[in-house]
């Protein structure tokens, strides 16, 4: 479980700068815009395209990384609780008296 909250957090750092170099690439590309449509504006049109290309890989390995890890944990909960049984209702019904404890207060 601690390589996937690395890996969701490098995930998380990586997402964030490639948006922001989609938002960079995409002001360019308006500035260009409403200037002339020649060069620049082609530069800065296939540079957005190759940030977004970026970002969606990025989403979908994240996507990925939180499916699997969503798995393992289901795998390993459902292991616990064939060997353990006894032990899981236990901590379930504790778990519901502490929530229905928390919700009766307000």
């Amino acid at each position: 479980m601690s390589d996937a909250s690395h890996v969701l957090r490098d995930g998380k750092k990586q997402l964030a700068k490639d948006f922001q170099a989609v938002v960079d690439d995409a002001e360019e590309l308006l500035r260009h815009a409403a200037r002339s449509t020649g060069e620049g504006y082609d530069e800065a049109r296939s540079r957005l395209e190759k940030a977004l290309d970026a970002a969606r890989t990025e989403i979908k390995s994240m996507e990925d990384a939180m499916t699997d890890g969503a798995k393992r944990a289901a795998r390993a909960t459902d292991g616990y609780v064939h060997q353990h049984p006894w032990e899981a209702i236990g901590i379930g019904a504790g778990i519901g008296l502490l929530l229905g404890m928390l919700i009766a207060r307000r």
